[in-house]
């Protein structure tokens, strides 16, 4: 009983400085690489839409705070990236015309549809910037996602900060707090481990 007891008390000491260790980590990963308050473009990652093609809540939630920020002056110009990656929707285009019907000029916005996921959107959308020579970008994504971007945005050279878009009002504290526990146990692996290797990411400076 009391080498059960001790094996349990050593599990959840193991436990205890692996969940300080990745909030921590998570809680230090850089939220942009400038000053700036005026960007070229807003860049708004994408998240699978709904069965039927409309809005997933987060997906929404992210669009509405691009429209925010558009309207702010934060910059002229949007970016929507995402494929039909989960589902036959594309995730840019549900979330152009989520903007558009908000009062977004379709002509301001740029539909990028061919990225699977986080890195591929940030590859394909500064394949963009370069194309319109743009500099400088607010990234808009759900609250817990930013960190994990935040790591793949310091490959870039561009001029960047992260924005968090609000949770959606339907989710329970618990399912907030399941996101942030993915995502900062994703984050301490790739502080330890690094990226596997892709032809989507550059190489550390």
């Amino acid at each position: 009983m009391r080498s059960l007891r001790k094996i349990l008390i050593i599990l959840l000491a193991v436990v205890f400085v692996v969940i300080v260790c990745a909030t921590f980590v998570y809680r230090k990963i850089p939220n942009g690489n400038t000053d700036l308050r005026h960007f070229d473009t807003l860049i708004v990652l994408g998240n699978p839409a709904m069965p039927d093609g409309t809005p997933s809540p987060e997906q929404r939630e992210r669009t509405l705070e691009a429209v925010r920020e558009y309207r702010d002056g934060v910059a002229s110009h949007l970016i929507f990236t995402g494929g039909a990656a989960h589902n036959r929707f594309v995730e840019a285009d549900v979330m152009k015309t989520l903007a558009v019907a908000n009062g977004v000029p379709s002509s301001e916005i740029t539909v990028e549809d061919q990225a699977q996921n986080t890195i591929q959107n940030i590859y394909y959308s500064d394949q963009i910037m370069d194309a319109h020579h743009w500099t400088s970008a607010e990234v808009i994504s759900s609250p817990s996602h930013l960190p994990r971007t935040g790591l793949i945005l310091s490959r870039y050279h561009f001029a960047w900060r992260t924005h968090a878009a609000p949770w959606p009002a339907e989710y329970t504290l618990l399912e907030k707090l399941m996101h942030f526990c993915v995502e900062a146990e994703y984050c301490l692996k790739l502080r330890v481990f690094g990226f596997p290797a892709s032809r989507f990411l550059p190489k550390p400076a």
